[in-house]
């Protein structure tokens, strides 16, 4: 938890007390696209499978075997990272 050092005290939410979530990022390889649903099945460069959803309808789905870059936050006791984000294409910038 981040705090501003010299808070006025405010009735409700207030901006002064923020929660810190670092992101890490890395990159897998895309695996399989179930059909009509918006989400893609992933593998990792060191073998561990999990599916990324968060696609929208009008979004533009990567290719199979496209290596992508995605955000998360934390991994699980079995090495899933947890709250997978699509980001980019490898090298689209």
């Amino acid at each position: 938890m981040l705090r501003r050092i010299d808070p006025e005290y405010q009735v409700g939410r207030t901006y002064d007390l923020q929660k810190y979530k670092p992101l890490e990022d890395a990159e897998t390889v895309v695996d399989h696209k179930p059909k009509g649903i918006q989400s893609i099945k992933v593998k990792t460069l060191d073998g561990k499978e999990f599916s990324m959803a968060g696609f929208s309808p009008y979004e533009d789905m990567p290719p199979i075997g496209t290596t992508i870059t995605y955000q998360f936050i934390g991994k699980t006791k079995n090495g899933i990272p947890r709250h997978a984000t699509f980001l980019r294409i490898r090298g689209s910038f």
